[in-house]
């Protein structure tokens, strides 16, 4: 399959991963083309963005007389075919199967090939290609959010994707200064919501069992691996810690981890009451006596001191 250079990005939703997905490529310097439902909720994305790209200047990450001409090669649309002319298309929709199965099944017969289709979402490449006459093109490119400040996207092909468009994807993806991992085989969740949750499952155990409240869970986390893993990932972790010495301990602890196939009970007692967490002030933790919007600051501004830490070590 031969694949052309990448000029013209198309990105489909312009929600939380895709105004950050447009604003990823146009501060690389390439054209894209967004996508909406509507003309409101495209004017409020390109808001978003002009906001996301004040913060990139305020951290120094960019130059403030930068920002128009970032701005200037987003382009909006309401038009499905207006991504006829890009050489990438990412959709980043909401998670609603039957409406990107529709949406793929468009743009396969909208953008000629060899146009690559990714989807940023979790979905894996072969669930997205039932009504496509040329699935080799098709392939996952899961951003995480927010996706201007997370350099990670997981690369998967499905089995009928050709080789060529992982590659060709992956160099895309590092010529706009993302860090792509390639996964080998599709498995649900990819990899990097499989360890979330793996963590996850446990800390939610913990704390509905009793063992500890939720300030210490998060303590323990925050100030012991948390502190090492954005130096080394659980497996050097091991190795570096000595594999005879973990793997004994592996095989003393393991057994006693949750292996529930559902969350807690306590969590889903709080989600039929209608808790949401930070959003309604209700979850595990009271948020009325947190300030939340002082916690999500610090994370923001946590990850832009990653960033700029990558750019100087020339990541």
């Amino acid at each position: 399959m031969k694949l052309q250079q990448l000029d013209t990005v198309a990105v489909i939703g312009n929600g939380i991963i895709g105004h950050g997905v447009a604003q990823v490529f146009a501060t690389a310097g390439r054209p894209v083309v967004m996508i909406g439902r509507s003309t409101a909720s495209l004017a409020r994305a390109v808001e978003r963005i002009a906001a996301s790209l004040a913060e990139f200047a305020r951290h120094e990450l960019i130059e403030a007389g930068a920002i128009p001409a970032i701005l200037g090669r987003i382009r909006t649309s309401v038009r499905l075919e207006d991504a006829a002319a890009a050489q990438l298309v990412v959709e980043a929709v909401t998670e609603d199967l039957p409406l990107k199965l529709e949406i793929f099944a468009q743009l396969d017969a909208l953008c000629p090939p060899p146009t690559v289709l990714a989807s940023s979402s979790g979905q894996p490449a072969s669930a997205l290609i039932a009504r496509v006459s040329r699935p080799e093109r098709v392939i996952a490119a899961h951003f995480w959010y927010p996706p201007q400040l997370i350099p990670l996207v997981e690369v998967c092909a499905g089995p009928a994707t050709d080789p060529e468009v992982t590659a060709w994807t992956c160099a895309a993806l590092k010529a706009a200064g993302k860090e792509p991992a390639v996964i080998e085989k599709e498995i649900p969740g990819f990899i990097g919501n499989r360890l979330q949750f793996a963590m996850l499952r446990e800390a939610w155990a913990l704390w509905a069992s009793g063992a500890a409240s939720a300030e210490a869970i998060d303590t323990v986390v925050r100030n012991s691996f948390g502190r090492r893993v954005g130096i080394t990932g659980p497996l050097e972790s091991a190795d570096v810690g000595g594999l005879q010495t973990m793997f004994h301990f592996g095989r003393s602890l393991m057994p006693h981890l949750d292996t529930s196939p559902e969350p807690a009970q306590a969590v889903a007692r709080l989600v039929a009451e209608g808790a949401d967490g930070l959003g309604n002030g209700r979850g595990v933790y009271d948020w009325s006596r947190r300030d939340g919007d002082a916690l999500v600051r610090a994370r923001m501004d946590e990850l832009f001191r990653w960033l700029k830490a990558d750019r100087d070590r020339g990541a």
